[in-house]
């Protein structure tokens, strides 16, 4: 009998220890996670830097060989994305002296039309010899955004195409609207294009209807690059996105997605901060094995 009572006592001194060790572990997770919330309110969501990548074009003309394309995406000028920040945004882009610059929609939140010419404002002084081109995301609305933009020359796509020629080589462009999806609708807008096409959409996952009409560069931004990225969990809330941010390639097409500018839903980055793209065009494309 007192040998059975020293094991039990021994078993629950062990279950005490591994619940206080359970305890403290608990404790420490959740202040780690509480302290990376707070640097993403505080200092990385601010932390705005250009990142730069070379994106191979298959087709590319010799003389488009380097061309610089600067992209900003999801400024979502709200109350929770300070104005400072997107000014910070267009400073840096202006900086680069690109050939051209894309916007890749989400300039607002939630269709709230009294950002719309603040955030126009904001994007007025960009400027780039071969033009500015636009589309809208899921978060602008169809009417009051698209107008302030080309208001300030801006030329905003909404299932368009438009054609610029650069160094004596055509360049189409393909914007799509948030809510176009199919196939066809896409090869619509490519019918009379050239050889040299970029399809620029929101929304990445329109990289299913690029890859299989052979579009050779689709720019896109949307995920923010997922904005909260958890060590060892990775990006939660951009899961469905077959890229979630920066460059890779499917068949013919490469696709850059665009970790964007601002915030949605809660004004935190985590292992994501903010980016203005410069990309630099190139018609090396290395075939795989």
């Amino acid at each position: 009998m007192a040998g059975a009572a020293g094991r039990t006592g021994s078993v629950s001194t062990v279950d005490t220890g591994r619940r206080t060790v359970l305890r403290v572990l608990t404790a420490a997770s959740i202040g780690v996670l509480a302290g990376e919330f707070a640097h993403g309110y505080l200092y990385e969501r601010h932390r705005l830097s250009v990142t730069r990548a070379t994106l191979p074009v298959s087709g590319l003309p010799a003389a488009l060989d380097g061309l610089r394309v600067v992209m900003l995406s999801d400024l979502h000028l709200s109350p929770i994305v300070p104005r400072e920040d997107l000014d910070e945004a267009v400073r840096l882009a202006m900086r680069e002296q690109p050939d051209l610059i894309v916007l890749g929609g989400d300039y607002i939140s939630f269709m709230d039309r009294a950002y719309a010419e603040p955030v126009a404002d904001v994007i007025a002084p960009l400027s780039a010899p071969n033009g500015i081109f636009a589309v809208l995301g899921n978060h602008d609305d169809d009417i009051e955004m698209p107008k302030a933009l080309e208001r300030r020359g801006i030329e905003v796509l909404k299932d368009a195409r438009t054609r610029v020629t650069i160094r004596g080589e055509r360049l189409d462009f393909i914007g799509l609207r948030f809510w176009t999806r199919a196939t066809t609708d896409l090869a619509r807008l490519l019918k009379g294009a050239g050889s040299t096409s970029i399809l620029l959409a929101h929304d990445p996952r329109r990289l299913q209807q690029a890859t299989a009409l052979n579009i050779p560069l689709m720019l896109s931004g949307h995920t923010h690059g997922g904005q909260i990225v958890l060590p060892g969990i990775g990006a939660i809330a951009a899961k469905k996105f077959p890229v979630v941010e920066g460059m890779a390639r499917r068949e013919n097409t490469t696709v850059f997605v665009s970790r964007g500018i601002g915030t949605i839903g809660v004004p935190v980055r985590i292992n994501c901060p903010p980016e203005v793209a410069v990309l630099t065009l190139s018609r090396h494309v290395i075939t795989p094995v």
